[in-house]
Formats: C-alpha cells, structure tokens, sequence
C-alpha cells in the first residue's frame, strides 16, 4: 500500500525517469479518482473507545453548523465559540475562570493525550460552557492521569462536541469573528436551536467577574515543597477570576499572598498594610467592573500594582484610557510579543478578547510590550507611579516560561517602590 501522494508520483517518477511535475498531477488525480487505493485518512480518525452512539451538534449564530458525536455528558449549553491553538495544557485551559461562558474549541486535532490529573488545574471545577475538539483520545499516556478526558468532562457535566472539521470552525471564526454557539445532543432543529441563541446574551457589556470571584477573603495555602521558608512581601490579590498559579507564584517568589473578591474596597485590601497588589485576570467585558475600577483608582498611588490580563485591562480603565473587542481574540501559547524596553521577543500564553486602545494611553502611562502579530497593546507601565500590567500570562503553566521576570520585577518595585 502506498501512503502518500508523495510516494505515488515517487515510485512513477523513478520507475520511468520522466518529468516529475507531470506525474506529481497524475498521481494527485489517481488519489482523488481512487481513494481506495491508498491507505490514508483525510483527517485524524475517531478514538472508538471514546467515540459515543449519541449525535450531537454545534450551531453558530451566523447560522453555519456542524454535525459531530457527543462527547462529555449530554445535553445543551450555549456560550461564545472562541478557538485555542496551544497543543498542550487543555486541563488548564477548561479550569481557568476567563473561559467563563464560553465554548472554547482547540484547534490541535489530537485532545487528551497525557489524560486529566488533579494537580493541573487553575481553579476548583471546569469553567467553560463546552468544549469542541476533533479527536478525543481515551487511552492516556502519562503517569500522573487519574482519568481521561471524557471521563473529566463527564464527571462535571460539561458537554463537549467532537469529529467535527474543527479547521473549518477556527477558519470561520477567523473571517467572521467570534460568535455565540450552542452545542446540542437533545435537539437538531435548526430553527429551534437559533431561537434558544436569540436569547444568549453578547459578550460585549457582560460582568462575570462576580460569577467567579471568591466570596470571602483568604490566605493562599502554599503547594508544599514550593514556597520559600519565609515570606518577605504580603501581597493582596484582587480575585476577577484568578488562576491559580498566579498565587503560587507569588509564593514561590517570598510572598505572602491574601486573596480578596472582586467587590473588596480599597479600604478592605489596604486595611492588611499589604506591600503590593496583583489585578488577576478573568472573564467578560473590562468596561463592565465599574467596581474594580473605582477601588484601583483608590489604590493607585497607595501601594505598587501589577496587573495581568483582565487586569491589565481594569489599570488601564482606571487610568482612563478604553478598551475593545477583538474580532476572534487571543488564545494559545505561542504569541509573540516585544518588549520595547529591552527590546526582547517573547513568546507568550495568552487568553482575552478584549484589548486595551493603544492611542487611548494618557500622558504619564507608556506603552511596554506589543503584539507582533497584530500590533495591539500588550503591557504598560506608569511613569510616576509604581504600576504596570500586561495583556498575556506570565503564569503561564504548562507555558512558555518566558515572561516570568515580571515576577521578579514586581517584587523589586515593593522592595523600592519609588
């Protein structure tokens, strides 16, 4: 049998020595004319041990839909369809809190590979509203899997989606922008299904910090073995969705990290004499947290800050400048990012889908770090002021690692915060 298109007008080539090209085109016709021929799939093919009976569909608001196999546990669930290109870390991508309402579809074909574990996690449950993939895998090689990933979403009552051409959707997505969507295992009525989404609410205008922001103070309980024997730094953290890693980070660096909800008064955080305060990241719209606005205005000047993702986006608010939506967002572990001080290209974890406007800067805030795929604002810092936030992760776990000098940056601006 021979695999490849490549190996077809080889063998043709070298058997009668004539011209290539012309014998690359026929063999791209003898492909397509007999398929059968040629042991190859056109795509990666479903994990029969994952593979269920039921039928399941994923409709876009636009109207576009695609026919795939039910996979987690059955139903419905609606929410904005974004896409993820990272190939790695999808247990973190389901349980962090900025995917919030959304259904989040990766784009690498093979998912669940190295299995579920509890230690890669960024909160306490899955927090997207489904999950789209090509292939789920059931078998999982890796030593630290505790079950497979059906199995994860499953057991949390996610409904998931798969074997649909989820190149197509990312394409789409990409041309028309990010959209809501509904994933169905219970109804295939186009038109039935369009009117449920009538009623989904649009991203833009959405505050769903308070649906994931803790609801009473706490002290991070440091990961044994990670933290320093003595915190040097108490740092309070404002929770708009926090990641875990972000405190255990923090911990890792000598601090002690206090966690506040989102609706803390500058009052309450400042009440603790804290050294700093990290703005987490989260979900929904910036311009919606009128309340972690107001209380970063109160802090700003207070103590140094540091702000990442969603909370790069609230700084700058408070700072006055704007913010935007993104047409499909940023999401994946590979986006290459400059450092205009130093002038570095780092590449970096990201996950927003809003921005702030880079020409809405006020004087006294300067722009540090810019996206080099599409030239949005990526970090700022403050000239007079100890402050300064970031669009991307530093956190970023399962990676790329290289921005976590903004850690020790942070801890060197509460070491002389002048």
């Amino acid at each position: 049998m021979l695999s490849t298109v490549y190996e077809v007008t080889t063998k043709i080539y070298s058997f009668l020595g004539v011209n290539r090209a012309f014998f690359y085109i026929a063999g791209q016709t003898l492909v397509a004319v007999y398929p059968r021929w040629f042991d190859f799939p056109a795509e990666p093919a479903l994990d029969s041990g994952m593979l269920s009976d039921q039928s399941a569909i994923l409709l876009l608001k636009d109207g576009r839909f695609f026919n795939g196999f039910s996979f987690g546990t059955e139903g419905e669930t609606a929410g904005e369809v974004c896409f993820n290109t990272g190939m790695t870390g999808y247990q973190e991508i389901l349980t962090d809190p900025s995917y919030c309402r959304q259904i989040v579809t990766m784009t690498s074909p093979h998912i669940g590979n190295y299995g579920v574990n509890p230690d890669d996690i960024e909160s306490s449950r899955i927090q997207v509203a489904g999950f789209v993939v090509r292939c789920a895998t059931s078998i999982s090689s890796n030593w630290r899997a505790k079950q497979n990933i059906g199995e994860y979403l499953r057991q949390q009552d996610i409904v998931g989606i798969q074997g649909i051409d989820t190149r197509a959707l990312t394409r789409h997505i990409r041309e028309r922008g990010a959209m809501n969507g509904i994933i169905s295992t219970t109804d295939n009525s186009i038109e039935s299904l369009l009117d449920k989404l009538a009623r989904v609410p649009s991203m833009v205008g959405l505050d769903l910090v308070k649906e994931v922001s803790c609801q009473q103070p706490y002290e991070w309980d440091n990961v044994p073995g990670e933290s320093n024997t003595s915190a040097r730094f108490k740092v309070a953290a404002m929770d708009f969705g926090i990641k875990q890693s972000i405190p255990r980070l923090m911990a890792v660096n000598g601090c002690k990290v206090m966690v506040y909800p989102a609706t803390a008064t500058a009052d309450e955080i400042l009440a603790d004499s804290p050294d700093g305060v990290v703005l987490s990241n989260g979900p929904g719209d910036p311009q919606a947290v009128t309340y972690g606005v107001k209380t970063v205005q109160e802090l700003l000047g207070q103590v140094p800050l540091f702000g990442i993702c969603l909370g790069h986006q609230i700084l700058a608010l408070a700072l006055g400048a704007s913010t935007f939506k993104l047409k499909f967002g940023h999401r994946g572990l590979n986006h290459p990012v400059k450092n205009l001080t130093t002038g570095r290209i780092e590449i970096t974890s990201q996950n927003h889908g809003f921005a702030v406007e880079l020409d809405s800067l006020p004087a006294g805030v300067e722009a540090s770090h810019i996206n080099l795929s599409d030239g949005t604002l990526e970090g700022l810092h403050l000239r007079d002021e100890p402050a300064f936030s970031v669009q991307y992760h530093p956190e970023a776990s399962p990676g790329p690692h290289d921005s976590r000098y903004l850690f020790t940056e942070f801890i060197q601006m509460m070491k002389d915060p002048r």
